[in-house]
């Protein structure tokens, strides 16, 4: 260890600023990487500054939460506790005798490699959508709601005129709306789950009732803005020749099955369509963290398995910004006080592991509640694109189970490509996996993003000998002042 602990945070979303407020403030000095080039995460996006926006809260809730939460970074960044390193791509986190290196690519092109040393490492990676496939999904005008809502925050545009939201899950709620109010026309929001459900896990929603008057308030948007909602229905299909021009929707039945007779064309030039949402545990795969499910393993600090690495957030099961708030700081002062050489006292963050308990027994019922529908991928059919990357239908996916054997997701994407593209399986994993009836089991590699063999030739094979951003041209570590 060295004399002055150094703690590395990977994603600056709520998690991960969370994390280096806390750390930062318990005496620890801070290094938080990230991908964006501002902090934030997708969760507070803010609009690029040269667009001059004059009211980016229109396009965000939580604005108080996020401004003092900037403004914490803005007094931990002045005083030299927390450096902040926008535009690095992490492509892997190496352990060796002196502690960790963050190993990242820097910029919009990702040529250029640096080295990061800490002694310990909190991963708030984050999480990516899913997009369960059907015909027509890969053509232009086709986005993930994620995706458009993100144009939406931080380039201020629309991705086109008149939008269809789909899928499930919350996030449906602020996109359909958001775009209502930058000017689009809303066609429809078609959700998979319907009224059932939300009546079975009434109790678990109603224990947390400020979340349920922030859905009310979007429901009212929706109203307001008249946005027809399609409960237990679903997009079977989208239509068009160079790009997208309608999409054909259809009632569900209780088994989740589409309604005979039930399917209606609705003309669009967008759809935001998720369906959900999974962790990202590509970093923690290069460690060796373990793994429940899709989700990193972590005990009540926010401990991973491996020694001198935390996870908070999306990483270790998606739940929301309110739920990554309070994990970041438990991890953040769990990992101060151990850099320092104390044993951490739970009861500093007894609030944060309040809310931690009773905001992930409410994620466990969203989850229950905009589970997808159990039948869908009986009615993916053959032709349609699974791996977009690879161009895989899923009749490909079928066959290496059918006919050639696979029994795991590992030896499809052997079989058949599925999933060795450029996004590696993040977007057609969740349905290679339930096309051939196996678990989704994330993917372990040794790099969490494509790297130039130009860096990687560059690497020195010597432990302990990455560069710091505290580090100085004549050796000096400016705490020491």
């Amino acid at each position: 260890m060295t004399e002055h602990p150094r703690l590395a945070v990977i994603g600056a979303g709520p998690a991960g600023l969370a994390a280096a407020l806390a750390a930062a403030a318990a005496g620890v000095r801070v290094t938080l990487v990230d991908s964006a080039p501002d902090a934030g995460g997708q969760f507070y996006r803010q609009p690029a500054s040269g667009l001059g926006a004059r009211r980016p809260q229109a396009l965000h809730h939580h604005w108080r939460t996020w401004r003092r939460l900037r403004e914490g970074l803005d007094r931990q960044l002045a005083a030299g506790t927390v450096v902040h390193l926008p535009d690095h791509h992490v492509w892997c986190v190496e352990r060796h005798a002196d502690g960790l290196t963050v190993h990242a690519l820097l910029g919009p092109l990702q040529e250029e490699g640096v080295a990061v040393d800490a002694d310990a490492v909190v991963l708030a990676t984050g999480g990516y959508e899913t997009v369960l496939p059907f015909p027509g999904w890969t053509l232009p005008g086709v986005v993930t709601a994620g995706g458009a809502q993100a144009m939406l925050k931080s380039g201020l545009v629309l991705p086109g005129r008149t939008a269809v939201v789909a899928g499930t899950g919350p996030l449906l709620l602020p996109v359909a709306t958001g775009l209502a109010a930058a000017g689009a026309r809303v066609a429809a929001l078609v959700e998979h789950s319907g009224p059932g459900a939300l009546a079975r896990h009434s109790r678990a929603l109603a224990a947390r009732p400020a979340k349920l008057a922030e859905g009310a308030g979007y429901a009212a948007r929706l109203l307001r803005r008249r946005i027809p909602v399609l409960a237990r229905h679903t997009v079977v299909e989208a239509h068009g020749d160079q790009r997208l021009e309608s999409v054909t929707v259809a009632a569900l039945d209780a088994g989740g099955r589409v309604r005979p007779g039930s399917r209606r064309r609705v003309a669009c030039d967008t759809l935001a369509v998720g369906h959900g949402m999974l962790p990202h545990t590509d970093l923690a795969a290069t460690l060796g963290c373990r793994l429940d499910g899709v989700a990193v393993h972590v005990d009540d600090e926010q401990r991973t398995d491996v020694p001198g690495v935390w996870a908070a957030g999306e990483a270790t099961g998606v739940g929301g910004a309110d739920l990554a708030l309070a994990e970041g700081h438990i991890a953040g002062r769990s990992a101060a006080a151990r850099l320092n050489g104390r044993r951490p006292d739970a009861r500093t963050w007894s609030a944060a592991a309040r809310s931690r308990a009773a905001l992930r027994r409410f994620s466990a019922a969203l989850d229950a509640l905009y589970a997808p529908p159990a039948h869908w991928a009986e009615q993916v059919g053959q032709d349609t694109l699974v791996c977009r990357c690879e161009e895989v239908p899923a009749s490909a996916v079928r066959a290496a189970v059918g006919e050639l054997g696979a029994g795991d997701v590992r030896t499809v994407k052997l079989l058949t490509r599925a999933g060795m593209g450029w996004c590696q399986g993040r977007m057609c994993a969740t349905a290679v996996a339930a096309l051939a009836g196996c678990p989704p089991t994330p993917a372990r590699t040794p790099f969490a993003r494509p790297v130039p063999l130009g860096v990687l030739a560059g690497q020195d094979p010597a432990a302990g000998t990455a560069s710091s951003p505290f580090d100085t041209p004549d050796g000096k570590d400016p705490h020491d002042d």
